[in-house]
């Protein structure tokens, strides 16, 4: 099995992920700001152009973080991330849903139609004029995640789950590029400064 990584939020998650279940990948790392992904050769491994990307050992490959952190979680030994019953599970994806899809995705757009543009004009469809309000959807689902945290160690109560994971690193991302986490937001704060305080946030 060979992990292949590279700069940027969703290896991130992969890799701090990982170093939440002590589990070890044989690394290779590619560069996309030279668009290694988007050769042949790793074309081959990832049609969709887009790091992570898991080798497997008979050879084939898996994409996309979600998957990828879900395979992990049922190959290895220890703790599940996602879940012990199927009411955990349930609850783990519920959540990592809402976060990918309401927080992750315009917050990254936003980053790939704006600050991002010079890198991703050439490889994908960008939309800048919509970057102001994706920026601004991101910010309004963290205000109402802020109010369901209250109250919460983790988004899915006490225990630790891929959700916490994925909105971390993608939040961190946003504070580095231009979209910084709004100190209002307490709870997030609190939340989000618990899974700074991991180990796993160095991966």
């Amino acid at each position: 099995m060979k992990f292949i990584n590279s700069v940027g939020p969703n290896p991130q998650v992969v890799r701090m992920f990982a170093a939440e279940r002590g589990i070890t990948l044989d690394t290779e790392t590619i560069d996309i700001m030279a668009g290694q992904n988007r050769q042949p050769e790793y074309l081959k491994k990832n049609p969709a152009g887009q790091s992570p990307c898991l080798q497997l050992d008979d050879g084939s490959h898996i994409a996309e973080i979600t998957a990828i952190c879900e395979y992990l979680d049922e190959k290895f030994p220890g703790d599940s991330l996602i879940g012990k019953t199927p009411e955990q599970r349930a609850q783990t994806r519920m959540w990592t849903r809402r976060v990918d899809l309401n927080i992750c995705e315009p917050l990254a757009n936003g980053f790939r139609f704006s600050e991002g543009l010079p890198l991703f004009k050439d490889r994908i469809v960008t939309v800048p004029e919509a970057a102001e309000g994706l920026k601004r959807i991101a910010q309004d689902r963290i205000r109402w995640l802020d109010q369901q945290i209250a109250g919460k160690q983790f988004l899915c109560g006490d225990r630790i789950t891929l959700a916490d994971v994925l909105l971390y690193c993608f939040l961190a991302f946003g504070n580095a590029v231009g979209q910084p986490l709004n100190p209002e937001f307490k709870n997030v704060k609190a939340w989000f400064d618990r899974m700074a305080a991991r180990p796993s946030a160095k991966a």
